[in-house]
């Protein structure tokens, strides 16, 4: 189960925070994401994204689900340049302005920071970590995978960009240097993917997107 973080403080007396932790609301939106997933059975693992938006979205899970965060460094999400301090009007306008860039370039991503391609392969390497360090082994066969009988459940607690590269490999997809925009998901969101027998193996199945049901009207 992939969640995304809860709502970062991005913006400090007009200026860009470049490792921000959360905002009032988003400590709110984790306490409720974290009781949610407190009701849903048991969990094995909870895997973290090192940076602090993350922790903070981690720390009332971990509580209430009874685990202890493992950081994965690889988790990070997409490599922005160094903005800390700059104008946020100025920080928004590069990234309008980036919106309109031809196809090629996207894959290079923003001027400073990490290309799209280098991304990618360092989230869908960790995933495939992650599933072979657990005994989830890939088929010959595309998208087919040998599974131990109990693989776990695992719950990783990431960022919009990341956890959209790792739906897109996990589901076998062609990457597009844009995956944030094609699987949005709100702050404190939850995706489930789940392993199903299928051709004498089994495959990987997005249950459900970007839930946000656990999430109050006033927090949402």
């Amino acid at each position: 189960m992939f969640i995304r973080h809860a709502q970062p403080a991005w913006v400090a007396d007009g200026l860009g925070v470049g490792n921000p932790g959360l905002t009032d609301l988003g400590h709110i939106q984790a306490a409720e994401t974290a009781a949610r997933l407190a009701e849903d059975g048991d969990w094995d693992e909870l895997l973290v994204s090192p940076l602090t938006r993350a922790g903070e979205t981690a720390s009332p899970i971990a509580e209430a689900v009874g685990l202890t965060p493992v950081s994965v460094n690889d988790l990070v999400e997409m490599i922005a340049p160094n903005w800390e301090g700059t104008p946020i009007d100025q920080v928004y306008a590069i990234f309008q302005a980036q919106r309109h860039r031809p196809f090629e370039e996207w894959w290079e991503g923003l001027p400073g920071g990490e290309s799209f391609r280098g991304f990618h392969d360092r989230v869908s390497g960790a995933m495939l970590k992650i599933l072979n360090d657990r005994q989830v082994v890939g088929r010959p066969e595309p998208h087919l995978w040998d599974m131990p009988e109990d693989p776990g459940r695992i719950l990783i607690v990431a960022h919009g960009g990341t956890n959209a590269v790792a739906l897109g490999y996990l589901l076998g997809l062609e990457p597009v240097p844009w995956e944030w925009e094609r699987f949005k998901s709100p702050h404190s969101s939850i995706s489930r993917i789940e392993a199903t027998p299928l051709a004498g193996a089994h495959i990987l199945a997005l249950t459900s997107f970007a839930e946000v049901g656990q999430l109050s009207e006033v927090t949402y």
